[in-house]
């Protein structure tokens, strides 16, 4: 039996999908380890505990809450600190992050407090022998490697949506911890937060994604994405590097080797050829539509259904099938 605790993440004193995420992945690498505990660490300002019966609910075993006021914003000194403590008293083998902006920052930082190795950004594992075997895209997603970590305890991060949030509940069982660190004598303090498309889904979270290329022509026509997005209620809106580059969209919203890496289960790419860095950020989505005039487009080499045709009449006839299922339910 070996123990897991898994980083949830949250923003505004809310959980995020990928926390939700993170947990499910957690029980599951408990149970290919021999059934051992989840625990879930979730840092906020006041209040954040109430957030713990969600966690409970996916699989976690028992819930570590870390209110400050000092957490009300990412705070990676202090949670940093705080995890390594926890994982140094020698009851856990793994511990689980979100392969997120937030946990590309937070999770190499807690590795070298522990000086042990990290597995980036896996999209499946595997325990062989004790050790933990990770799977991560590397060239582009050309090939998967697969990275064994033998320390204790390993550290693993999982890509936002490879694996699916999945209620599994737990008896609810929750304890306040304080910080290792005291949140307000950080070095760096964030001063004011700017958030984009407030009111959008975040493209790590969203199940649906609508993603537009160079094939869109100028940057209002990116409303066929929007309005798309729109009629299936769930879906974020993406974009191609060349796009974002040329100040069309926000960088935010750019999908690939250099910019965002998502999974969702269905992936519609809109005016784009399959530029491999772009191919290399979406590639594992579970199913990917494919739009393009252009027949021998890289795109429909790894896309599930492809249409041929001009997007500029394809979208709008979609945007309105869609809206027409949606109405018969």
């Amino acid at each position: 039996m070996a123990n897991v605790l898994v980083f949830a993440e949250s923003r505004s004193g809310e959980l995020r999908k990928v926390a939700l995420e993170a947990v499910t992945a957690a029980r599951a690498l408990a149970e290919q380890s021999g059934g051992g505990d989840v625990h879930a660490v979730v840092a906020g300002a006041s209040g954040i505990g109430a957030r713990a019966s969600a966690l409970a609910e996916h699989g976690a075993d028992k819930v570590l809450v870390l209110e400050h006021a000092g957490f009300a914003q990412y705070n990676p000194e202090a949670l940093a600190a705080t995890l390594a403590q926890t994982l140094q008293g020698g009851a856990y083998s793994y511990a689980l992050f979100s392969a997120t902006s937030q946990g590309r920052d937070l999770s190499p930082r807690v590795a070298a407090k522990l000086g042990v190795g990290l597995v980036p950004d896996v999209t499946g594992f595997r325990v062989e022998n004790g050790a933990v075997v990770g799977e991560h895209p590397q060239n582009n997603g050309k090939v998967v490697a697969t990275l064994s970590l033998t320390a204790t305890p390993a550290l693993i991060q999982v890509r936002p949506a490879a694996f699916q949030a999945t209620p599994n509940a737990r008896t609810l069982v929750s304890e306040a911890i304080t910080s290792a660190k005291d949140p307000s004598s950080s070095r760096v303090k964030v001063v004011e937060l700017k958030q984009g498309n407030t009111g959008k889904i975040d493209l790590n979270d969203a199940p649906v994604i609508i993603a537009g290329g160079r094939g869109l022509k100028a940057p209002e026509n990116f409303k066929l994405c929007e309005d798309l997005a729109e009629a299936f209620g769930n879906a974020a809106v993406g974009a191609t590097r060349a796009v974002t580059d040329e100040g069309w969209r926000p960088h935010s919203d750019q999908i690939g080797q250099t910019g965002r890496n998502v999974s969702p289960n269905l992936y519609i790419a809109v005016g784009i050829s399959g530029a491999i860095q772009h191919l290399a950020g979406m590639r594992t989505s579970k199913t990917i539509v494919a739009i393009n005039k252009d027949k021998d487009a890289p795109i429909f080499k790894i896309a599930d259904y492809g249409i041929v045709g001009d997007v500029f009449e394809i979208m709008p006839a979609l945007t309105a099938a869609v809206k027409a299922a949606k109405a018969h339910g």
